[in-house]
């Protein structure tokens, strides 16, 4: 049973007894899976060592791993208990930061450490959302190389003729470019993004689902597929990966239409961003070295 959920300002803190706790997952850095990671992402990836994992590769390391009749109608376990059992359905990647001390190595044993630091309801545009605030260090016998807050929001259950969600992706106007990817984003290419991270959520992969059930226009690209290619954009401009990267989604982007990671010019040489061939942007990042 939850206890008696804060209230301030319209903004609910419910699940106040989750803040705090802590969970642990371990997971090795395998050759087979550093070769897959580098074979959906090249030639889009910052140089790195010989013996390191390409930046993002955390990503793919100690999933959340149910059997097939623990999941749920949207391809995500069911009842995981390392999340506050939030009465909203659809999950999104709102965003986050990565802090990065040391890289990962082929060999290496990581142990995540993961602490729910904030839960936060509140009403928006598009009804009640919920916003999970996640911290996870990533350590190897080395000591600590990676500290990351994830941000999770979620939202109601669609509506019949509702638009898909945003988080405040309108056009930005036009920035100068310093430099820019074109990423094509074929249903293969987040079908296999989805394979290696062990992401079986349905709104990658399963159009049917992702249009009839949660009222997405196509396919929906990964929050963390987007953040890997700017943080790895941030490195290859700053000649190394950045000691701290922080990322927001704005709106959702979509498969099938190209995706522009783009890097800022004069007056904007720490900011980057994703947009679709309209300019609609899709994720910020800034990059910094304090």
């Amino acid at each position: 049973m939850s206890a008696k959920p804060d209230r301030t300002d319209g903004v609910t803190k419910p699940f106040p007894e989750w803040i705090g706790r802590r969970s642990e997952a371990q997971d090795l850095v395998t050759e087979r899976l550093v070769r897959g990671f580098r074979a959906i992402f090249d030639p889009h990836l910052a140089p790195v060592d010989s013996e390191a994992a390409p930046l993002g590769f955390h990503w793919c390391l100690s999933p959340a791993i149910a059997g097939m009749a623990a999941l749920g109608p949207d391809g995500h376990p069911a009842k995981n208990l390392h999340l506050p059992p939030v009465p909203q359905p659809r999950r999104m990647w709102a965003g986050g930061s990565i802090e990065t001390f040391d890289v990962l190595r082929t060999g290496d044993l990581v142990r995540r450490v993961s602490t729910i630091v904030d839960i936060t309801e509140k009403q928006g545009r598009s009804g009640s959302l919920c916003f999970v605030a996640v911290d996870h260090d990533y350590l190897t016998e080395r000591g600590l190389a990676i500290r990351e807050r994830h941000d999770i929001v979620y939202r109601e259950a669609a509506k019949p003729g509702s638009a898909a969600p945003s988080t405040g992706g309108d056009k930005a106007a036009a920035a100068p470019v310093a430099r820019s990817w074109a990423i094509e984003t074929s249903p293969t290419l987040l079908f296999r993004y989805s394979a290696i991270t062990f992401n079986g959520h349905r709104i990658h992969y399963d159009r049917p689902y992702a249009t009839e059930v949660e009222g997405y226009p196509g396919l929906v690209v990964h929050g963390p597929l987007q953040a890997t290619l700017l943080f790895n954009l941030a490195a290859a401009e700053g000649g190394r990966a950045p000691r701290r990267f922080e990322y927001r989604g704005l709106s959702p982007a979509f498969s099938g239409a190209t995706l522009a990671v783009c890097a800022g010019g004069p007056g904007a040489e720490n900011v980057f961003w994703t947009q679709g061939p309209d300019g609609q942007r899709h994720m910020e990042a800034r990059a910094t070295d304090a």
